[in-house]
């Protein structure tokens, strides 16, 4: 059962236990557990899900052409983090290592790669308390993607933060994916390349 806080307004706060909550979401209950607290999810936009849908193409395919062995997760997969937070990313990509002790409902640890597409009514947790923990917890590398200003930002481990590189570049060198290379205006959900054509361009790993 969760945790019942009170604060000075005299409102209770239920603050709820990373295994709780799990005990609690079902499969197709889309939610997160940000500092004991839970969020539900709100449908996204088309915009944010053709995004999602490119990308996870586009990397599922160039993981596999290019013989690299783990596994990419979309967002109905929850990941357990510390005992206060549980999230559902919206792309992340587990090594073969970590998810062979996985259990049956969901990911245990920080994923070594995590992209989240921006949504209005998430802006503030991509970039605030997921952010923190995802640094906190050591994933390696974190995208977060805008779908509509298009500021796409990238981060990579700098010692135990998370530091933002590719600032304005047009290609991304990704710091966990040897060999991957992504052109800055394919992320663009109002014109979106052939899948088919980025992989050319990208070119398996020499």
């Amino acid at each position: 059962m969760p945790t019942v806080v009170s604060n000075t307004t005299g409102l209770d706060t239920a603050l709820w236990t990373a295994d709780d909550f799990l005990e609690w979401l079902q499969p197709g209950v889309h939610a997160d557990l940000i500092d004991g607290e839970k969020m539900m999810h709100s449908p996204v936009s088309l915009p944010h899900a053709r995004l999602i849908n490119f990308l996870d193409e586009f990397l599922r395919r160039w993981l596999r052409a290019n013989g690299v062995r783990g596994e990419l997760f979309r967002e109905v997969v929850a990941v357990k983090l510390g005992q206060r937070n549980v999230f559902l990313p919206d792309l992340c990509w587990f090594t073969e290592e970590q998810a062979a002790g996985f259990p049956r409902t969901h990911a245990v640890g920080p994923p070594r790669w995590v992209c989240e597409v921006l949504s209005p009514r998430t802006v503030d947790r991509d970039t605030g308390p997921r952010f923190a923990a995802y640094e906190e917890h050591g994933v390696e590398e974190y995208w977060i993607l805008d779908p509509d200003r298009l500021s796409h930002r990238f981060y990579a481990t700098d010692g135990e933060y998370l530091t933002e590189f590719a600032d304005g570049e047009g290609e991304i060198r990704s710091r966990v994916f040897d060999g991957l290379v992504l052109r800055r205006d394919w992320l663009d959900p109002k014109a979106l390349p052939d899948v088919d054509a980025c992989l050319r361009e990208a070119g398996p790993k020499s």
